[in-house]
């Protein structure tokens, strides 16, 4: 009698960054008994429960590393359109709060509330390289500017006082007494606070002029892998360093791999790794994705090897992936000078 084949199980890929809020992840399966600190320890311990947790952390950078360099996300407050950047699709307490700056009371968060945190757009590179020095220029663009504004972004305008002016006569007539020939002044400080912490407009312009300086970089021969005259001791410090890398890469590979043990199954293979059908584009080509496309008209003009898509809509305050089959040239969505909205094509 011939044996009959087993037949293969399923393989089914897992997209790494969406796997860091996952409980699975959070806090990984560890068996009962295991050693910690020397004795074995029961799952119902605090030494077993606070490892599980640092293990957690430490699967959740190795899954980082995988595509680490390659996305930026951002996301918006609701209440100051505060904008933050993340290397992860999900927000960091520490990382969020420290991109805020104090401009006065009350203006930096003693926590992060997820509920006023929505997703913005992201970013998304072919080179690690490449997306890092992106992520570092936002970051010092958006330092400086809260640290150093321009002067016509905290002055009053007839704009300012207009869109500011109470709506009962009798504040209206009391604001316009007290505002009566301060056009050209500086705002009050809770007022500067507010116009300097609104940086919605000014990050789309923000990824627009770096993606255009990345450009010039690129054609210097950024990215490329070379690097100039070293030094013996800096050679012998960036072997070093790269035995190091090697050494945590292999590190984080097992804990992956261990990973992807524990959730397949006899019927399904689990594999985690960026998927084929990523948002990458070929070449130097930048895609990024919008949570609402109209945002992208803060920026005068878009680079040519820039693509526009679509993010999913989702009710928790992770950033979903693209919308499926959407996606249209960079040319649909540029502002330069004056923007004429786009009239409806006429039948024949």
């Amino acid at each position: 009698m011939a044996s009959q084949s087993v037949p293969k199980p399923f393989q089914k890929i897992l997209d790494p960054t969406k796997m860091g809020t996952w409980n699975i992840v959070r806090r990984p399966p560890i068996e009962n008994r295991t050693v910690i600190q020397g004795k074995p320890r029961e799952q119902n311990s605090n030494a077993f429960k606070t490892h599980q947790v640092k293990e957690g952390i430490r699967l959740r950078k190795a899954l980082n590393a995988i595509t680490h360099g390659k996305n930026i996300f951002v996301y918006h407050n609701l209440r100051t359109n505060q904008v933050v950047y993340s290397l992860t699709r999900y927000l960091e307490k520490t990382n969020v709060l420290r991109q805020m700056i104090y401009h006065g009371k009350k203006t930096v968060p003693a926590s992060l509330r997820k509920d006023v945190w929505v997703p913005y757009y992201s970013v998304h590179f072919n080179e690690p390289k490449v997306g890092l020095r992106a992520y570092h220029l936002l970051r010092e663009f958006s330092l400086q500017r809260q640290l150093s504004p321009p002067r016509e972004m905290i002055t009053i305008t007839e704009r300012y006082l207009n869109q500011k002016r109470p709506k009962s006569p009798t504040e209206a007539k009391e604001f316009d007494e007290k505002y009566a020939g301060k056009v050209g002044w500086l705002m009050e400080k809770k007022d500067r606070a507010r116009a300097v912490m609104d940086q919605k407009a000014t990050s789309v312009a923000d990824v627009s002029a770096v993606l255009a300086i990345q450009e010039q970089e690129i054609a210097d021969g950024f990215a490329d892998g070379k690097t100039g005259y070293l030094t013996r001791t800096a050679r012998r410090r960036r072997r070093a360093a790269r035995v190091k890398e090697a050494a945590k890469a292999a590190e984080q590979s097992e804990r992956v791999a261990a990973l992807e043990k524990a959730l397949s199954t006899s019927q399904v293979e689990y594999k985690i790794q960026e998927p084929d059908s990523s948002n990458r584009q070929e070449g130097n080509g930048i895609k990024i994705l919008w949570t609402d496309v109209q945002d992208a008209r803060y920026a005068e003009s878009w680079p040519e090897r820039v693509r526009h898509g679509e993010l999913e809509l989702t009710r928790d305050h992770v950033m979903s992936g693209p919308k499926l089959a959407y996606e249209f040239d960079a040319g649909e969505v540029l502002a330069n000078e004056s923007f004429k909205e786009k009239q409806p094509e006429q039948k024949a």
